[in-house]
């Protein structure tokens, strides 16, 4: 059976990752996609009120359980959209684990400060700041396949340069690069807005 691609689409919240991932929907049309939010598995989770430790292992459960969903569609041939923020470093290191290196195509969905502030506000369902809070940890590992930016370009156009670009990531792809350099020897790594370091 032949793995399916995968599509990783990391930017902060109110970045354009959901739309782009919609768009991409829309457009691919050499397979069959789907698009796979972290914010989606976030509300499939009981609405019981939580203590604040309890809450922290279970957004991290969730996390975890994602990514391996990912990767298990993936595993079973589906081609997917995934739609994330890396705004932990040990995500990252989860992904690299548990996701195929050479079948992810690693974006980065970029958005100046302003921009993303004006969509806070604009949409309301989002605590004021989250996105400056994410802005230097998401993209701290500095590598990706392809790169877009939702502040000059529209979440279709975004979409239209990543589906032209799918058929040629390259040899070796970020994540590989990111899986050779962070965890060699079974060594997981430490992530900062400043790079990585074994652990």
């Amino acid at each position: 059976m032949t793995p399916g691609r995968i599509i990783f689409l990391n930017g902060t919240s109110s970045s354009g990752k959901t739309s782009i991932a919609r768009d991409l929907l829309d457009i691919l049309d050499d397979g069959v996609f789907f698009h796979l939010a972290v914010d989606g598995f976030n509300a499939m989770r009981s609405k019981r009120e939580l203590g604040a430790e309890e809450l922290d292992a279970a957004l991290r459960r969730t996390r975890m359980g994602f990514h391996r969903s990912a990767a298990a569609m993936a595993a079973v041939g589906n081609d997917i959209v995934v739609d994330h923020v890396l705004s932990e470093p040990w995500r990252l290191l989860d992904c690299l684990t548990v996701l195929p290196p050479e079948n992810v195509l690693f974006v980065g969905v970029h958005c100046p400060m302003d921009e993303l502030a004006r969509r806070e506000q604009a949409r309301g369902d989002r605590p004021a700041g989250l996105a400056a809070h994410q802005y230097d940890v998401v993209h701290g590992h500095g590598d990706y396949d392809l790169e877009c930016d939702t502040g000059t370009a529209s979440p279709r156009e975004c979409a239209q340069r990543i589906k032209e670009f799918l058929p040629y990531r390259p040899t070796p792809t970020a994540f590989t690069r990111l899986r050779a350099r962070y965890l060699t020897d079974g060594r997981h790594a430490s992530v900062s807005g400043d790079g990585m370091s074994a652990m």
